[in-house]
């Protein structure tokens, strides 16, 4: 009765590897976020490719700040409006639209949100992560 055990504890383990190749994706990922925070990069992102980063720094000077290093990078503004948070400025880059959202935690203190799209599915997290790093190096904070 053990082999028969045995072998059909093999089957099942066998059976599930192919299930479990998601979840290397998942650890690589959460590796790589892991790895970012302990080198003081001090972005945060979403599994879709959303950027955030809170600075402690009003929603002015932040915005103020992010067209600057939009205009470094050559990412042209095309809008900008108020949200109920705070604001909101869309802008592009060849073949990408950017998002960015600005929302006042406090009086002093400012979350940056950032999407860049690629087409319809895919997001850029590069660009993203790009765009709030240009904006913590003009507030002086990198």
């Amino acid at each position: 009765m053990k082999p028969q055990k045995t072998r059909l504890n093999l089957f099942f383990v066998v059976w599930l590897l192919p299930l479990l190749n998601g979840c290397a994706a998942i650890g690589l990922t959460l590796f790589g976020v892991g790895a970012g925070v302990a080198t003081g990069t001090s972005v945060s992102y979403t599994f879709d490719g959303i950027a955030y980063r809170t600075f402690t720094v009003p929603l002015p000077k932040v915005e103020t700040a992010t067209r600057i290093a939009l205009n470094q990078m050559g990412i042209k503004v095309d809008a900008t409006s108020k949200t109920e948070q705070g604001k909101a400025i869309s802008a592009t880059a060849n073949d990408r639209q950017i998002e960015i959202e600005f929302e006042a935690v406090s009086s002093k203190t400012t979350r940056m949100r950032t999407v860049a799209k690629q087409g319809i599915f895919f997001k850029d997290r590069a660009t993203a992560g790009e765009i709030i790093m240009q904006t913590e190096k003009v507030l002086g904070l990198s």
